[in-house]
């Protein structure tokens, strides 16, 4: 495991009990804080001489491997598979086992005497002693088990944003051909009509297709080459449809437009529905208004076009456009954004709002 939870990057204590570059350094951590914990615990105070080194450092080497045998062998083997039971049976055999040994090399320094005055009170010494026992070992599954939501909170997180990326490029895969086939049904309306335009707009359409291709491939691009992608967009419309008025607008406000990035191809369902749906009955008031306006904390996309009132589509009967680029907003801004679209009988508007 590489970095922390997304959520605990910013905990030095969390990323520590974590990370596996800190691996060595929890060890050494873990084993001084036992050693600290015996030493300067109450019962090593009574001793007096070599006895007061050797004696703690026989209960730090035992517990010690009780604690390994703990995080390496009881949870990963019985407590991480769901045998709590057997697991609990286990620890208690273990401090049990542990303890005696314990007992007995603190014997080999304990005269005979000394054992008699303490054989009256070992029993309760026992029960005291597996209960401390018990509680520390349960800090290291406890450790254990925080690693184990750490690691496993970060793989749902890495598998999220796979399936993420996957929908995402799923929804633009369908979005551009959707686009591209208008554009020929287009071109081949024009041929039929007036020859020597429809070969401007092929070579015109070359170029879009060289952006598509080439140009266009990454998730995100500037917002400068969105707009001369809708600007050439509409400018190859507006040879095919000589009473089209067209007018795009943008600024930026306390902000700087250059360095603003966006995922591609964003407004290029909004513009495509524009151009299809913006031929009207007077073809002289037949428009396309494009309106971009930034600031440090959001860019609001706005368009209108003139709508036939006497043909009115369902908000839903744009095919896979609309739904697509809906589905594809929810899931690159999760609710942070803003999209309404407002219909009358002679004008169609979207504004769309987005942070950056």
């Amino acid at each position: 495991m590489q970095q922390a939870h997304p959520e605990f990057n910013n905990s030095a204590v969390v990323n520590f009990i974590v990370l596996e570059k800190y691996r060595a350094l929890r060890h050494i951590a873990l084993c001084l804080g036992f050693l600290g914990l015996i030493y300067f615990s109450d019962w090593v105070k009574e001793y007096q001489g070599s006895q007061k080194f050797i004696r703690p450092m026989i209960v730090f080497v035992v517990l010690t491997v009780m604690f390994y045998i703990n995080m390496y062998l009881l949870v990963p083997k019985l407590f991480f598979r769901g045998k709590y039971l057997l697991y609990l049976l286990f620890l208690v055999i273990l401090v049990k086992a542990g303890l005696s040994l314990v007992s007995t090399l603190l014997a080999l320094y304990i005269s005979p005497d000394t054992l008699a005055d303490m054989h009256v009170s070992r029993a309760q010494g026992e029960y005291d002693g597996m209960l401390v026992v018990i509680s520390i070992i349960l800090m290291t599954t406890t450790i254990k088990l925080f690693q184990r939501w750490a690691k496993d909170n970060e793989r749902i997180a890495a598998l999220n944003q796979s399936n993420l990326a996957m929908e995402l490029n799923g929804l633009r895969n369908q979005i551009n051909p959707h686009f591209l086939f208008n554009m020929l049904n287009s071109i081949k309306a024009l041929v039929r009509i007036d020859q020597e335009k429809a070969t401007t707009v092929i070579i015109k359409f070359s170029e879009f297709l060289r952006y598509q291709l080439y140009e266009n491939n990454d998730n995100r691009a500037l917002l400068r080459n969105e707009i001369n992608f809708i600007s050439n967009f509409l400018n190859l419309e507006k040879l095919r449809r000589d009473n089209l008025q067209i007018d795009i607008l943008y600024q930026a406000v306390g902000g700087e437009m250059n360095e603003v990035l966006l995922p591609s191809n964003l407004f290029t369902v909004f513009i495509e529905n524009a151009v299809k749906h913006s031929a009207t009955i007077q073809c002289s008031d037949s428009f396309i208004k494009v309106v971009i306006e930034v600031t440090k904390s959001k860019l609001t996309f706005t368009c209108k076009n003139s709508t036939d009132p006497a043909y009115m589509p369902a908000e839903n009967s744009g095919g896979l456009g609309l739904p697509n680029i809906k589905r594809r907003l929810n899931l690159l801004y999760s609710g942070k954004h803003e999209l309404n679209i407002h219909s009358t009988p002679n004008c169609y508007t979207v504004q769309l709002t987005i942070p950056v």
